[in-house]
C-alpha cells in the first residue's frame, strides 16, 4: 500500500504517468499497474487520463491529502526510530517567512546547534500557505506562520519607515510582492498606497527606502539597527504599529521526532523570555527616533 500511495502522489505532482514513472525509477507499465491496484483497493477511479495528462477525479481529490499525511507519518516514524536507536543524529526541518527566518530564528537556531551539534537543521523560507503545504506533504517538521492556528509564539510589530531625506506625505511604498503577510497587511490598512516597487528581498527593500525611493511597512525588528542609527526614521501613523502574531505549527506533538520536539521546547522558552522582557520594557522603554506623516521628526 505504501508504494502504491507514493505512486499516486507522484502522478498528481508530475501530471503524467510517464513523468511519475521516470521520477520513481520504475517503468510506466509498473506504475500504471500500481495505480490500478490502488483504485481496486479504494473502490474508485482516481484519475481522468487525457491528452493534457492525468487529472484527479473527485475521489482522487479526497484521497490526496490523506495519502500525503499517511506517507509523512511513515517517514516520521522511520526518523524517530533512527534517532532513538542512535543510527543517526537526527534532523529538523523548519520553515517560516522572510522576517522570521532573518530576524527571529537565526539566534535561536544557533543556540540549538550549540546544544545539539550533530543534529542537522534545514531552514526553508516560505509564506504561511507554503509552510502549511510543507507540513501536509511531510516536508516540514516545524513552521512559523501568521495564520490563526498553531501555538502562540512571538509578536511582531509592523511600522512605517522612511529615509531622513524623504517627506512621508504622499510618498509611494516599497514593499513585497502580493502573497506574503506584510503585503497583505499593507493592502488592508493602507488601501490608498501607491506602490513604487515590489521586491522579494527584505534587505533590498530597506536599501531602496534608505535611498529615498519611498516609504515601507516593515517589521520593527528588521529595521532596529537603522532606527537606532537614524539611517531610517519611523513615520507616525494612527494605523501603526500593526501587531502580527507568530505561531508555531506542526502535525501534532506525538508526531514530532525527538530532535524536532527539542527545538520546539527551545522556541517556546523564547516566548516566555520575550514576554518577561516586554513587560519590563513597557514600563521604561524609550521610543525610537521617528517622524510624523507630515515629515516632522520626533
Amino acid at each position: 500500500m505504501f508504494d502504491r500511495l507514493r505512486s499516486f502522489v507522484l502522478v498528481t505532482e508530475e501530471g503524467t504517468f510517464t513523468a511519475a514513472a521516470r521520477r520513481a525509477h520504475v517503468s510506466q507499465p509498473a506504475l500504471t499497474a500500481a495505480i490500478a491496484r490502488l483504485e481496486e483497493e479504494i473502490g474508485a477511479r482516481l484519475f481522468h487520463r487525457g491528452p493534457g495528462g492525468a487529472q484527479l477525479t473527485a475521489e482522487g481529490e479526497a484521497l490526496l491529502p490523506r495519502a500525503r499525511a499517511a506517507l509523512a507519518s511513515v517517514e516520521d516514524g522511520k526518523r524517530a526510530v533512527r534517532e532513538i536507536a542512535g543510527l543517526d543524529a537526527g534532523e529538523v526541518r523548519i520553515a517560516g517567512g522572510a522576517t522570521a527566518c532573518t530576524h527571529f530564528l537565526p539566534r535561536l537556531l544557533a543556540r540549538f546547534r550549540a546544544a545539539h551539534p550533530k543534529v542537522r537543521l534545514i531552514l526553508r523560507e516560505a509564506t504561511s500557505d507554503g509552510v502549511e503545504r510543507g507540513l501536509e506533504a511531510g516536508d516540514v517538521d516545524l513552521g512559523v506562520v501568521t495564520a490563526e492556528r498553531g501555538e502562540p509564539w512571538l509578536d511582531d510589530e509592523l511600522i512605517l519607515v522612511r529615509s531622513r531625506h524623504v517627506d512621508a506625505a504622499g510618498a509611494p511604498f516599497v514593499t513585497f510582492p502580493p502573497g506574503g503577510t506584510t503585503r497583505t497587511l499593507l493592502d488592508r490598512h493602507f488601501p490608498e498606497a501607491r506602490i513604487a516597487m515590489e521586491i522579494a528581498s527584505m534587505a533590498a527593500i530597506v536599501a531602496h527606502v534608505q535611498e529615498g525611493i519611498g516609504i515601507a511597512l516593515l517589521s520593527r525588528h528588521a529595521v532596529r539597527q537603522e532606527l537606532e542609527s537614524r539611517v531610517l526614521l519611523r513615520v507616525e501613523d494612527p494605523r501603526t504599529p500593526i501587531v502580527r502574531p507568530y505561531r508555531l505549527v506542526h502535525r501534532g506533538l506525538n508526531r514530532l521526532t525527538p530532535s524536532a520536539a527539542a527545538l520546539r521546547e527551545l522556541l517556546l522558552e523564547e516566548r516566555s523570555a520575550a514576554r518577561a522582557v516586554s513587560g519590563s520594557s513597557r514600563r521604561g522603554a524609550r521610543r525610537a527616533p521617528s517622524a510624523s506623516i507630515g515629515g516632522r521628526s520626533r
